[in-house]
């Protein structure tokens, strides 16, 4: 028969290479918790499948919790810098009013596309305007000085 450390380790490794085609940053932890307790049942620690059981679901969860967040940044990247990329494309560009802005809210051209927009000054159609910031699909706008 083989030997449990043996499968312990060889089951962590099979899960460690299943996360690569499930997302998620999930079957790593487990695949951790099953080479955790692949080394505690070789040195002899965990003899019976209850404790050998007992040690892959506390060090898989206890992984699970306390390092996705950290370790899923290193796969995923900042969530914030793809944002702030779109966001500065359209900071400070200028625009033209294509309607007058009633109730604060009127369209705008930028890039040759119509974008929905808003402002706290009066505009008028065909008045240049400078964007603010980009929040969804409205522009925040102001008059050009």
């Amino acid at each position: 028969m083989l030997d449990p450390a043996i499968l312990w380790f060889v089951a962590g490794i099979i899960l460690i290479l299943l996360e690569f085609g499930a997302p998620g940053v999930v079957l790593c932890f487990f695949g951790a918790g099953a080479i955790v307790t692949s080394i505690t049942t070789g040195l002899g620690l965990t003899d019976t499948i209850a404790s050998q059981s007992l040690v892959f679901t506390l060090s898989s969860v206890g992984l699970l919790i306390g390092l996705r967040r950290w370790v899923k940044s290193w796969f995923v990247g900042d969530s914030n810098s793809a944002s702030d990329d779109v966001e500065d494309e359209f900071t400070g560009r200028e625009a033209r009013a294509m309607s007058d802005f009633a109730k604060g809210a009127g369209l705008v051209e930028l890039k040759g596309a119509r974008w929905n927009a808003r402002s706290e000054a009066d505009i008028k159609s065909g008045d240049t305007v400078i964007v603010n910031r980009r929040e969804d699909l409205t522009l925040y706008v102001e008059p050009r000085s």
